[in-house]
């Protein structure tokens, strides 16, 4: 049996009895089907190539990428099993299912095998962003082989000397005779930016065109096929492969673009905007793998703590699993409760995306990318913890999830942008009114049973949200940006704790009552664990925040 199982009744469970999510295109029986077709690919297919793929990384040779044992192939049966579609338009193959279905399926790929899941993720942004900005033509031609995974999307955005501060980008688009431009410049940090999958690699490139205005005002957003309409090879080219942490399964490359042909999509100099549809679209998948990461971090731990034992009972004396022991239980509980929470809080944003609620995903995009992933390499690090020496010996598989989560918390926008993000774009924009109003209704939806707890600590995040509020009123944008990491950490624990507090209430009416003991325990463990984190947070965002 794989050591990876998508915990798929939790999935199910969260949707529709905590988050009410409906659909007329997909009911109850019809997402347990998906989710358990999904779950069968997850653990039977693209598991147990993960570690494989973790020791044998994808290799560069004359500007060809093999990747990883058993990648390859993994990938043909995906995509014969329509899996790359889901998510997306019907007008071009897809199966436009609503995202509440496919972020728990994009889970089980994440937390099977983090570094073959980068593909259909940078895939789906590259997707988006033609879907939305491109022309009919664009859409045409390129979509339904994206979608269909035959071919493969990237982003392209990063330079040496030009990583998050995109105004710095020199890569350089001229303007041809014929309507294309050459695009040439360097590339960094591409993910599956070269790789044996697909004939045909779609990179979307920011660039800008000859005479655009300074800084971000001036960038536009390209595509440069790998291989061109006529069949012809493109001068794009993969020159090196980055020797990484973690996610040794995919390749991470650096491309040259040699007067490459490219496809202005859109209008000159509106690159930034359009680049915004794949960046917030990966930020919430980010946050996605964070849970699965997680997730799978957590079942390794689990599986050995109960496997192991040793020390004796303080109650019979007789020798123990470790699983028994107190500190165990609290890593393992302080694990179990956290992904649960970042679970809540990404099928909430899903939820959110359907109901074309864009003020709820706004202020939870942030929140969700930054929380999830700083959460996904606090429980990857106790996974190893749990697993004792052993968690430092490669071979358990422990020490690869928290390589592997070592990426999310940089990668889409580092974690500090995120907090920038939220306290800049979300709240000072209106005054704090979006935030407020979700952690009004946060509160109102918080169990009787429960209110008492969640009390002080939602006072403090609406006084700290004041805080920030009068601090960029008065032009102390310093101060607004030293009190913003702690804020959003502060409120991604509330958000999640509260979520769970109602996972509690709804498992209390389900016949299976083990399920219904779970949640109970995971929500009083986070509760009084967990929750007393945030206060202290707030405290440091708008006290601490004067110190630096």
């Amino acid at each position: 049996m794989s050591d990876y199982q998508p915990p798929v009744q939790d999935m199910k469970f969260l949707l529709t009895r905590v988050l009410g999510f409906q659909s007329e295109s997909v009911d109850e029986a019809t997402m347990e089907a998906i989710f358990e077709e999904a779950a069968k690919l997850a653990s039977d297919v693209l598991a147990p190539i993960n570690q494989a793929g973790d020791k044998a990384s994808a290799k560069l040779k004359d500007g060809a990428v093999t990747t990883s044992p058993g990648f390859k192939a993994a990938y043909k049966q995906y995509c014969e099993g329509g899996w790359n579609a889901v998510p997306f338009d019907p007008e071009f193959g897809g199966q436009g299912l609503p995202y509440a279905v496919a972020f728990p399926v994009q889970e089980m790929w994440q937390g099977a095998n983090m570094a073959f899941g980068l593909c259909p993720l940078l895939n789906q942004g590259a997707v988006e962003a033609i879907n939305h900005h491109g022309s009919e033509e664009q859409k045409k031609f390129y979509l339904p082989k994206m979608i269909s995974g035959e071919w493969t999307g990237t982003m392209n955005l990063t330079e040496p000397q030009a990583g998050s501060d995109l105004g710095l980008i020199r890569t350089k688009a001229e303007k041809q005779g014929d309507g294309t431009y050459k695009i040439s410049g360097q590339k960094i940090f591409i993910t599956y930016g070269e790789h044996d999958y697909t004939d045909n690699i779609i990179h979307l490139v920011l660039a800008r065109a000859t005479n655009a205005p300074e800084d971000v005002k001036g960038i536009s957003l390209f595509i440069v096929p790998k291989f061109l309409k006529d069949d012809s090879r493109n001068t794009v080219e993969c020159i090196g492969l980055e020797h990484k942490l973690g996610i040794h399964g995919s390749p991470t490359a650096t491309m040259d673009f040699a007067g490459a042909i490219g496809y202005l999509v859109g209008a000159e100099n509106e690159g930034l905007k359009y680049m915004f549809t794949m960046m917030n679209n990966a930020r919430l998948s980010v946050g996605l793998q964070g849970v699965a990461i997680a997730e799978r971090s957590y079942q390794r731990a689990l599986a050995y703590a109960n496997d192991r034992v040793q020390g004796k009972s303080f109650t019979t004396g007789e020798r123990v699993a470790i699983s028994a022991h107190a500190d165990v239980k609290r890593m393992l509980l302080t694990m179990k409760s956290q992904i649960e929470a970042g679970r809540a809080l990404v099928y909430e944003a899903a939820v959110a995306l359907d109901n074309k609620d864009q003020a709820r995903v706004e202020v939870l995009t942030p929140i969700v990318k930054s929380w999830c992933t700083d959460m996904a390499c606090e429980v990857t690090s106790l996974g190893v913890q749990v697993h004792g020496g052993m968690g430092f010996i490669e071979e358990t598989g422990a020490a690869q999830y928290y390589r592997d989560a070592r990426i999310l918390p940089i990668y889409e926008g580092t974690n500090g942008i995120q907090a920038a993000d939220l306290a800049f774009r979300k709240i000072l924009r209106d005054g704090g009114a979006a935030a407020k109003n979700y952690i009004n209704d946060m509160q109102k939806k918080i169990p009787a049973n429960r209110k008492d707890a969640f009390a002080a600590p939602i006072q403090a995040l609406l006084k700290a949200t004041d805080f920030m509020v009068k601090a960029g009123g008065e032009k102390k944008m310093d101060l607004v940006a030293a009190a913003s990491a702690p804020y959003l950490k502060a409120f991604g624990i509330i958000a999640g704790g509260a979520l769970l507090a109602r996972v509690s209430e709804q498992a209390g009416g389900e016949s299976d009552k083990n399920f219904a003991v779970q949640k109970e325990k995971m929500s009083l463990f986070f509760a009084a664990n967990i929750l007393p984190l945030a206060e202290g947070n707030l405290r440091a965002a708008t006290e601490g925040s004067h110190s630096i």
